[in-house]
């Protein structure tokens, strides 16, 4: 018998309804991983994930396997559409957030990497930005020291697959964002960096 073969369902925001919980679900279990560490709720993530489904500009998409169910997704939103602690960090640098398509997560479970699905959603994004004419790409990463003591000692971080693909990091745009993290008793502040491509047309 042949093994079941991975969909990829491409969606925009206003389609997100149904998946809203099977995402957040995926989110948690995901972003509970080094070196974000994330000690989520599916009350947090509907709120987290609203944003996007309210937006007919954003995209979603959805890896599905028959009998696995949702095993990877990524989104993406106009930055000029993101919270403005999204934008920050450019308008304080004086650049115009009007033209930049933000990368949202790009998650998958583990059993499943290492079949492309982490580039496909990359020029998946990229070709969302082509179409509402959109001329960057961006997303952030968390910033974790080489020592940090939860640091998995199998760990590698993903800074050469983001540049394979054409991303630079640049140190000088940074965002912080508030998470509870495993083992903490409240949320703390983290630092996260940009990383940015021209991907237009």
């Amino acid at each position: 018998m042949a093994a079941p073969s991975i969909e990829l369902l491409e969606i925009p925001g206003t389609g997100l309804e149904p998946w809203i919980d099977a995402l957040g679900g995926l989110r948690i279990r995901v972003f509970r991983e080094f070196p974000y560490l994330y000690d989520g709720s599916l009350e947090y993530e509907r709120d987290y994930l609203r944003i996007y489904q309210n937006k007919a500009s954003s995209r979603i998409v959805l890896a599905t396997l028959e009998g696995a169910g949702l095993i990877g997704a990524t989104t993406c939103i106009p930055l000029a559409e993101e919270g403005p602690e999204f934008q920050a960090p450019f308008l304080e640098a004086g650049m115009d957030v009007s033209g930049i398509l933000y990368f949202g997560e790009s998650i998958v479970l583990p059993e499943w990497r290492g079949r492309g699905l982490g580039k496909e959603f990359f020029l998946r994004r990229e070709a969302h930005a082509r179409r509402l004419g959109l001329d960057t790409c961006a997303f952030c990463a968390v910033d974790r020291p080489a020592d940090h003591p939860q640091r998995p000692a199998e760990y590698r971080p993903l800074d050469g697959f983001w540049s394979s693909l054409g991303y630079t990091r640049h140190p000088d745009l940074k965002a912080v964002f508030h998470w509870k993290e495993t083992g903490e008793h409240a949320e703390s502040p983290k630092s996260l960096t940009f990383w940015m491509k021209p991907c237009g047309a």
